[in-house]
């Protein structure tokens, strides 16, 4: 559906008409707001008992809400068309949470979710059952969790009643956003969706993400027949997840420009620096564009003419992945 407002856009006596190829294609689900990370101290959940107001966990609902408000009411409200999200399935998650071990159907991954229902029903530790893939181990965790009603699942990182849900309808929003280019109605498409993903590894949450939204549309992308695909990732922290996920590959080329901030602990053992460069045939398919503490728009713009597009034009991606996160901060 197309959103247009009047008062948002200045009237001309002869406005040009919208094509097109002006259109923006935004999906988005509402039931992703239900993912409450919570108040205490940043990121920490915890309440020291000696404050009067706690802080919003950095990932709250209030960014989306803006952002959903900036492209309903603001200028460019008028070339904007809304599309309704919908949820991932556990099959599609297995496109990039796994390491390739699994080979079993869905109804094998749902006989193993059974069978750890009926014998761990309280469990919310990572499953060590013998011969079970570690991916589905992974998924397993935070299926349990959920049903335990919530869990850590790293640091910062809180998976509370609603949060499986919208991990859900983040991932499978970002699917059909890119199904829809696939199936040629648009050029661009963007999924508004949280939480986010790009630090979540085939397996292992971090950094507030669960599921790595653009790995899974790029799975997709790959999987519906085109030769490769370029991420570009735009996000002030270091895209570890989807670098991780596609590190053995040539035929993903991923770029991250961060802050330089290295590795933050067990969840996030990569460091993000010039020389993980990816591995065996995906060696040289890993760009990573460490920036100084302090740079702005110039630093960007110089790492991106300077670095990303000419690498960009080598590779010859038939899809690019914009993964633009919104997350820095005083400390960034």
């Amino acid at each position: 559906m197309a959103i247009s407002s009047t008062e948002a856009v200045p009237s001309t006596p002869d406005p040009k008409p919208i094509s097109e190829n002006d259109i923006l294609h935004v999906f988005w689900h509402e039931g992703m707001l239900k993912h409450d990370t919570g108040r205490g101290v940043f990121d920490t959940g915890m309440d020291p008992g000696f404050l009067d107001v706690l802080e919003n966990h950095p990932e709250n609902s209030n960014r989306v809400k803006n952002m959903v408000s900036i492209l309903k009411r603001g200028p460019i409200a008028p070339f904007v068309s809304w599309h309704q999200g919908r949820p991932a399935l556990i099959s599609e998650l297995l496109s990039f949470h796994t390491q390739g071990i699994f080979t079993g159907g869905i109804s094998e991954l749902q006989r193993i979710f059974i069978c750890r229902r009926a014998t761990h029903p309280k469990d919310t530790h990572r499953t060590t059952t013998p011969g079970l893939p570690t991916a589905i181990q992974y998924i397993n965790e935070l299926v349990e969790a959920d049903k335990d009603e919530g869990k850590i699942i790293c640091s910062g990182t809180f998976l509370n009643p609603g949060s499986w849900d919208a991990a859900l309808l983040a991932a499978g929003t970002t699917l059909s956003a890119m199904k829809h280019i696939l199936d040629g109605h648009a050029n661009i498409t963007y999924a508004l969706v949280r939480p986010p993903g790009h630090h979540a590894q085939p397996t292992q949450a971090d950094g507030y993400c669960f599921l790595n939204n653009a790995g899974l549309a790029v799975q997709l992308a790959l999987s519906s027949g085109l030769k490769n695909v370029a991420v570009i990732d735009i996000d002030v922290h270091y895209g570890n997840g989807t670098a991780e996920g596609f590190y053995r590959s040539d035929r993903v080329l991923t770029v991250s420009l961060h802050m330089n901030h290295g590795s933050w602990g067990p969840s996030h053992p990569q460091n993000g620096t010039v020389d993980e460069l990816g591995e065996d045939k995906g060696f040289g398919y890993n760009l990573n564009i460490p920036l100084p503490n302090g740079s702005g728009d110039r630093g960007y713009a110089h790492a991106m003419n300077e670095l990303v597009v000419p690498a960009v034009k080598k590779f010859e991606p038939a899809m690019m992945v914009l993964v633009v996160g919104q997350d820095s901060s005083a400390v960034s």
